[in-house]
């Protein structure tokens, strides 16, 4: 029996997490005997005919229709949402719309967590942090509305260029994001997943955090038998699980990101299994590319000192880190500038920081 042109459409309905797999066999050989989708879909599933009309028109949310909004094209996708670029008609202003995923939105505990985050952003302003505009409901379509930011997630850019960011690009990314985890820190929060791939950067340099989906409070405890965030970037105390939200650990995953940035690899490799959270735990930073003579000691020290083992060890607050970072940029600029002012001059090399 030959297929139904309707049977790609179901597909996308199962793959989407609209339907179960269960309800799309039971369809099937009604709809290969003759039978309409539409019909199957109200009385097997037990839909209205309005929502498989809405799941008709955008194929199931792959080309969402919401009023108020002009859709202009897919910026992204993760595991729990899908962002798209539009027109805000009402303001005249282009935004981004992060959808919830349909199986997720039914969800209580995955649909709690969306409106936490987007009731986060919408108190937020600061600028490396994406603003956002509240959490609102179209349908069954659970979305955010955010600023819409132009750019690259640095993840993207490595992907790219294949290369490392140079040092002082990477530094000043760094001390952007820094700035705005210590600004979280004072609303008494903690972002908890801080990664390149949760920031972007813009055409002038201007770095952002985009996603808070794993923020907590300060002094939280996470699920003892989980651990928060992504592994290949999760300090010792977060990769064990159960551990308490502390700014400490997020300097510990930007120390990791500055890793990837100027050395171009992921310290303890790219892999989501637990063999990664035990290198995490047991296993000392050894890298021939900080050693070597193109990446200076002062960037060593940063990644050292933030990626210690010991939480006690690292930076204890984010004033402290970027005032470390901004004395170095600033340093080496002015150092820079004499340099080129006076060429015959020869400047002694920067002992390590102690």
């Amino acid at each position: 029996m030959s297929a139904h042109p309707d049977e790609a459409f179901l597909a996308v309905l199962v793959q989407r997490g609209h339907l179960s797999m269960d309800h799309a066999q039971a369809i099937v050989p009604s709809l290969r005997g003759g039978g309409s989708l539409d019909d199957l879909l109200e009385d097997v599933a037990g839909w209205d005919s309005e929502k498989v009309h809405r799941l008709r028109i955008t194929r199931g949310g792959e080309e969402p229709q919401i009023k108020g909004y002009k859709i202009l094209g897919k910026l992204g996708a993760g595991g729990t949402a899908e962002v798209f670029k539009a027109r805000d008609l009402e303001r005249g202003k282009t935004v981004a719309l992060k959808i919830l995923s349909a199986p997720l939105a039914r969800e209580h505990k995955s649909l709690a967590a969306f409106v936490r985050e987007a009731k986060m952003l919408k108190q937020m302003e600061h600028d490396s942090i994406c603003g956002g505009h509240g959490v609102k409901r179209a349908g069954e379509t659970i979305f955010a509305v955010l600023d819409h930011v132009e750019g690259q997630t640095l993840q993207e850019i490595l992907d790219a260029a294949d290369a490392p960011l140079p040092e002082e690009q990477a530094l000043e990314v760094i001390l952007q994001v820094a700035e705005a985890l210590e600004y979280m820190n004072s609303m008494g929060l903690v972002h908890r997943d801080v990664k390149p791939g949760n920031i972007m950067l813009t055409p002038r340099g201007r770095a952002k955090l985009i996603d808070l989906g794993f923020c907590a409070p300060v002094g939280e405890v996470g699920p003892s038998d989980t651990a928060a965030g992504t592994k290949a970037f999760l300090a010792p105390e977060q990769a064990l699980g159960g551990g308490v939200a502390d700014l400490r650990s997020d300097i510990y995953s930007l120390g990791a990101t500055l890793f990837q940035l100027t050395v171009g690899r992921l310290p303890f490799g790219d892999g989501e299994d637990d063999d990664v959270l035990r290198k995490h735990v047991m296993e000392q930073l050894s890298s021939p590319e900080l050693k070597g003579k193109s990446l200076s000691t002062h960037l060593q020290y940063f990644i050292e000192k933030m990626m210690a083992k010991d939480a006690d060890v690292r930076y204890q607050t984010w004033v402290e880190l970027i005032a470390d970072m901004s004395g170095q940029l600033e340093g080496k600029r002015s150092a820079d500038f004499h340099a080129s002012a006076k060429p015959s001059k020869r400047r002694r090399a920067p002992k390590r920081p102690s």
